[in-house]
C-alpha cells in the first residue's frame, strides 16, 4: 500500500469533487470555502442557492476552483433521493459529501410539537442517510471516498429546549460510527465534526439573550463564540489524505468546550 502524502501535500485537495450540503451560508460556507482554497471543485447544495452570485459561488471561484450550484429541500425525502441519484450518476466521481444541511427548532419538551420533531428528524438526519447511501455507495465500488457528517455538541450531551435536535445530533455520531465500520475496509472514511457554539443564524436566539450568551461564553475556555471558519481546517483535515486512517471519529471543534 503506498503512503499517504507528507507535509504540506496531505492536505492537497487538488483535483478532488466535493458535495457540501447546507453551502449557502453559515458553517457550509465556511466549509465549501476552505475546502476550494484546498483545491477542490464545489457542488453547492441548498434549498435557496441560487444559480449564479452566491457567496459561497464567489468564494469558490476566488480559489480558482469550479463551482456548481444544486438545489434540494432536504425536508423533501423524494427530492433529497433525487439529489442522490443525480450525485450518484455525475460526469465526475464525488470525492468528498460534507453533510453540513440541518435546521433546529426550540421549544420546551413538554410542548414540543410533533411537526417539529418530524421535520428536524428528517432534516438533520433521514435526509443525510438517504443522500449519503446514494454517494457513499459509489464510493465503495471505487474504493475512495471522503465522507463527512456535522454532529454537534448535543452529540454528546442533551441541551434545552432542542430535544429534536439533540436526538438527531445524537443518532448522527451513530450514525457515521456504523457506516465507518462497513465501509472503513472499502477505503472509505466516515468522520464528523461537533461544532461548538458558533455565532450563525442558528445561535442567534441564544446570542440576543444577555443571560444565556453570557453563561455560554463563561464555559468556553477559549472565551469566545466560534467562527464558521474555525470549522475550515477541520474540513479539510477529514477530507484530505492526511485523515487516511481517520475512520468513525467525531472531531469536537468547540474552544474546549467538553473539556471543562
Amino acid at each position: 500500500m503506498t503512503a499517504p502524502p507528507s507535509g504540506l501535500g496531505a492536505f492537497d485537495l487538488t483535483g478532488k469533487l466535493a458535495v457540501v450540503t447546507g453551502a449557502n451560508r453559515g458553517i457550509g460556507l465556511a466549509m465549501a470555502t476552505a475546502l476550494a482554497q484546498a483545491g477542490a471543485d464545489i457542488i453547492a447544495v441548498s434549498a435557496t442557492v441560487p444559480d449564479h452570485g452566491s457567496a459561497v459561488q464567489a468564494a469558490v471561484e476566488e480559489a480558482g476552483r469550479t463551482f456548481t450550484a444544486l438545489r434540494a429541500d432536504f425536508a423533501d425525502r423524494r427530492a433529497v433521493a433525487d439529489l442522490g441519484d443525480t450525485l450518484a450518476t455525475w460526469s465526475r466521481p464525488i470525492d468528498i459529501l460534507i453533510n453540513n444541511a440541518g435546521t433546529i427548532a426550540r421549544a420546551p419538551a413538554a410542548s414540543h410539537p410533533n411537526e417539529d420533531w418530524d421535520r428536524v428528524l428528517e432534516v438533520n438526519l433521514s435526509s443525510q442517510f438517504i443522500l449519503t447511501r446514494a454517494i457513499g455507495a459509489q464510493m465503495v465500488k471505487r474504493g475512495s471516498g471522503k465522507i463527512i457528517f456535522t454532529a454537534s455538541l448535543l452529540s454528546f450531551q442533551g441541551g434545552i429546549n432542542v430535544v429534536g435536535y439533540t436526538a438527531a445530533k445524537s443518532a448522527i455520531a451513530g450514525v457515521t460510527k456504523a457506516l465507518a465500520n462497513e465501509w472503513a475496509s472499502h477505503g472509505v472514511n466516515v468522520n464528523a465534526i461537533a461544532p461548538g457554539y458558533i455565532a450563525t443564524d442558528n445561535t442567534a436566539a441564544l446570542r440576543s439573550d444577555p443571560e444565556r450568551n453570557a453563561a455560554i461564553e463563561s464555559r468556553i475556555p477559549a472565551g469566545r463564540w466560534g467562527q464558521p471558519s474555525d470549522l475550515g481546517g477541520a474540513a479539510v483535515f477529514l477530507s484530505s489524505p492526511a485523515a487516511d486512517y481517520v475512520h468513525g471519529t467525531i472531531l469536537a471543534v468547540d474552544g474546549g468546550w467538553l473539556g471543562r
